[in-house]
């Protein structure tokens, strides 16, 4: 049997995001000039990757502050900026990396806060119908305390961290007002989570909108993550339109965005 046509795509989804990544590439001599950077910002900016800020924190290693689409996997981001710089100095430096590199996710937000915000929705939103009130949302929230997004994944030759708040909008006509389609809704969640190798931290879930933060694989782009658990939602509710086609993704990280923009 074929997989269903799904429901929600880059095509016909609207998506909010501020994607942000701190990657640090390491050269294999001391480096100090970087009058490459005006002419590697030109080129990254066409594929899809803002060079936000660059500066040497060691002789060896280059740290950029870079705004990404969230359709740009994390491991797309260090091969954009280390291809495209080895090929600017090349011929001062032939083989100017190491293989290894670092990349986090940051967003406005630390990590922290972020998780706190998602484990508290109930109180940051009055529930004013007597038929979702009795839908005891206090016990469909999940926070998982196995779950540690501040520490480091690793690939063959990097680490990273990749974590996101996805927020999620139901439709009012499919506003879930009893305790087991709200159920579903977690379930599915979960599944999709495990079935894509994410770490699911917090869920927050109301009866007109859901809160997700995850960690997720380098090697994956946050559009998929997102559109992944929107068209599992979906599938759960006979693959009906349940959500409405616009989402938000964001990274979060150890530290927010003022905190690395001014060391």
């Amino acid at each position: 049997m074929s997989a269903p046509k799904p429901l929600y795509t880059a095509e016909n989804t609207t998506c909010a995001f501020q994607i942000l990544y701190s990657v640090s590439v390491f050269w294999k001599d001391p480096c100090s000039e970087d009058s490459w950077l005006p002419e590697l910002q030109t080129q990254c900016e066409a594929a899809q990757l803002r060079i936000l800020q660059h500066r040497f924190s060691t002789n060896t290693c280059s740290l950029f502050l870079i705004s990404a689409r969230p359709n740009v996997a994390a491991t797309e981001v260090v091969r954009g900026i280390k291809g495209r710089l080895q090929t600017l100095v090349r011929d001062v430096r032939p083989r100017a990396f190491q293989r290894n590199y670092d990349i986090h996710s940051i967003g406005s937000t630390t990590r922290e806060k972020t998780e706190n915000y998602v484990a508290r929705q109930l109180q940051h939103h009055a529930i004013d119908s007597d038929q979702v009130r009795n839908c005891r949302l206090d016990d469909l929230q999940l926070i998982n305390p196995d779950v540690d997004l501040g520490r480091y994944r690793t690939t063959g030759h990097g680490r990273y961290r990749c974590n996101l708040h996805i927020a999620l909008r139901f439709r009012e006509s499919h506003i879930l007002a009893s305790p087991a389609s709200m159920e579903r809704v977690r379930v599915v969640a979960r599944r999709t989570a495990d079935r894509h190798h994410m770490l699911l931290s917090r869920l927050g879930l109301l009866y007109d909108h859901l809160h997700l933060v995850v960690g997720i694989l380098a090697t994956i782009d946050p559009a998929s993550v997102t559109l992944s658990f929107m068209n599992n939602i979906g599938w759960v509710f006979g693959m009906k339109p349940v959500l409405w086609p616009s989402c938000y993704i964001g990274t979060i990280g150890e530290f927010d965005l003022g905190a690395v923009k001014d060391p």
